[in-house]
This record gives C-alpha cells, structure tokens and sequence, in this order.
C-alpha cells in the first residue's frame, strides 16, 4: 500500500510540538501575537509586494456582493486588515450600510487591523473562527486571506462558515499553495531556505517563519480542498492559481 502524502490525510496546523488541536490553536495565537508588530512589513517584503495584487484580485471577484449596502461581509482571519480594506473598497460609503466584520483570535494582529479600521465601516471582533460568535444564516459573504491554513481543523472551519452564511451566500479563501514541477522546486527552495531566514532576522523569531512553509506543505492541495469545501455542503467549488500556483483563491456557494 502507498502512503497518501501529508496534505491529503492532514485535518487542520499542526506547528511542531503540538499534538492536539487545542495546543495547536494556542501555539498559532501566541506566535502571531509575537510577530504582529513586524507583520506587515515582512509580508511585503517577503512577497515582493505580490500580496497586494492578491487581496485586490481576491475582493474584484466579490464586487457584486460587496457592492449591495445590506450585505452582511465577514472577514476570517483578518489579521492586520489587509484584505478587509481590499474589500472596503468595493463597499458602499454610507454610514447605515452593514459593516464589514473582521474577525481575528490574535490580540495583537487585530489590534493592528483596527487602527486602520478606524475612520471605516468596519467592526473588528476577537473571536475563534472555529466558533464564531454570529447567528446561523447571517452572513452573505466570508473571506479568509492566508489565515484559513492556520486553523486547527479545517472541515470544522468550513462546517461553521456553511453554518453563519446564508443560502446563496459565498465563501473565498485565498491560499498559498505549493505549486509542481520546476516552479514548486524554486519555491520551494525559497520558502524553506531563505524565507525563514529573512522572517527571522526581521522578526526576531525564526521559529515562526520556519512554521509558514510547514503550514503550506501540510495544507491540502486544490483537488483535495475543493472535496472538503463540497463534503461541507457547499456547491461550484473552484480554485483559481494566482502567480505560477503559488497562491490561489478557492470559491463556493451555500446551496
């Protein structure tokens, strides 16, 4: 019998040294909550600036939604805010419209966020994205950029986005992926080498930027992804590759 690799059998982050789902998420909240003060920077420099194009060409795919003033619009792991103002801008700018929601566990990266919230229609919520403080069929969107991987049980976390959203309501998740080929060796070589190497310099914690390539080998690839979006009850599953397959954006709709 051949071992299915890692990515297929994984449920949800497993940073090293931890065996539970519990220890997991305590693991991922203390590390983010340490390097929150250099996040921002490192996610640019470390990305070249990519990741700005990503959370533009994330929150164009919404317009339609994001654009109706009633629509109730959930940001999951919103960090620092970046993608919650991608999609901000979309939105229209009347103070009675519905408020984006952005919602993180990390303290510190949410405190972030919510200085760039401020002068916005936005609301920022600490809260677990595996259980989220909102009502069943509440929500019309929900988005997660680069946090949906750091969840300690992914078919929970999609089980509870199906939960809060309403019937016809979307979900987008944007992912690093691991690409194949000479693309996935090139990335690779960056992202377990040199990655972790100018993460930590900057940040002074490299056991952190040693846990990001770990968490993208261990997320599941787009075939594998989209069949736990459909065995969690949502409909059209699609991942479209952003730069080479390094990133992605996975979309779907609750039936």
């Amino acid at each position: 019998m051949i071992a299915k690799p890692e990515h297929e059998l994984t449920t949800g982050a497993r940073p090293v040294g931890t065996l539970t789902e519990t220890d997991a998420a305590a693991n991922v909240q203390q590390m983010f909550d340490t390097i929150a003060p250099s996040y921002d920077k490192l996610n640019h420099i470390l990305s070249a600036g990519i990741d700005r194009w990503w959370w533009w060409r994330a929150a164009r795919n919404f317009r339609a939604v994001l654009a109706r003033p009633e629509a109730v619009i959930l940001d999951l792991c919103c960090g620092t805010g970046d993608m919650t103002m991608a999609l901000y801008k979309h939105r229209p700018k009347s103070s009675n419209d519905a408020p984006i929601l952005a919602l993180d566990f990390s303290h510190q990266m949410l405190s972030r966020g919510a200085q760039k919230f401020s002068p916005h229609n936005i609301l920022a919520i600490e809260a677990d994205a595996l259980h989220l403080p909102l009502a069943d069929n509440s929500v019309d969107l929900v988005t997660a950029a680069f946090g949906f991987r750091n969840l300690a049980n992914y078919e929970e976390g999609l089980t509870e986005l199906h939960r809060v959203l309403r019937p016809g309501g979307q979900i987008g998740i944007l992912e690093c992926n691991q690409p194949e080929g000479l693309t996935g060796a090139l990335y690779s070589l960056y992202f377990r080498k040199i990655l972790p190497l100018l993460g930590g310099m900057i940040s002074g914690d490299r056991s952190a930027y040693t846990y990001l390539p770990e968490s993208v080998a261990r997320f599941p690839r787009p075939p594998r992804m989209k069949q736990l979006i459909t065995a969690a009850g949502f409909t059209d599953a699609q991942w479209t590759g952003y730069t080479f397959g390094t990133a992605g954006l996975y979309r779907a709709t609750k039936p």
